[in-house]
């Protein structure tokens, strides 16, 4: 079943119109990329802890949001780390944390049907060739596939572990990859059924 990250709750953040915490979101983002300066960097991460407090969310609920790339960002920390120097392979790791946070933010305060809505807003002055429902649909099961591939992950892992298998990434991979993939043909089947092109 497709699920979503949402969080009930009645803060501001939660009612705000999904298409105002999107264009938020994309300003956020495009701040931290453009403006590489730590200042901003701490900002941003600030802003984000903000958000979480007033969603009434808790830092448990931050760090789940992070926990799904802590492999990557290790990768990231080294690879940093050995071109560059300590400082340069921090900032890149949080300012990825700061980006994973806030996005974990507008999804646990935003239901899925909202966020489809909020793309649908986002497009309605695109001109007329843009095909805004193809585009919303596509979004919106991104949206849903993020937390079922999460679980799914969850779920290899704990079975490869009981047999001895938790550090072979192979083991891990090949089955999350293979149960994604029947997933998606029956999604696909479903929407075909609906008569969705």
């Amino acid at each position: 079943m497709l699920t979503d990250l949402y969080i009930p709750g009645d803060s501001l953040l939660h009612r705000t119109r999904p298409a105002w915490k999107l264009a938020l979101l994309f300003l956020y983002c495009t701040a931290l990329f453009v403006v590489t300066h730590p200042v901003v960097l701490t900002v941003g991460i600030l802003l984000v802890a903000l958000g979480y407090g007033a969603a009434g969310l808790s830092p448990r609920d931050a760090l789940t949001a992070i926990r799904p790339a802590l492999f990557v960002l290790v990768i990231i920390f080294a690879a940093q780390l050995w071109l560059a120097d300590i400082a340069m392979a921090i900032y890149v790791t949080l300012r990825l944390m700061a980006l994973l946070m806030a996005a974990a933010l507008v999804t646990y305060t935003t239901r899925a049907s909202e966020f489809t809505e909020g793309i649908m807003a986002l497009l309605s002055r695109a001109p007329a060739w843009v095909p805004k429902d193809k585009i919303a649909l596509a979004m919106s099961l991104v949206w849903r596939f993020i937390p079922l591939i999460r679980a799914q992950f969850d779920e290899v892992r704990e079975a490869q572990r009981a047999r001895g298998l938790e550090r072979n990434m192979l083991a891990l991979l090949v089955p999350l990859v293979v149960r994604t993939l029947k997933t998606a043909d029956e999604v696909a089947e479903a929407i075909t059924a609906r008569s969705l092109d």
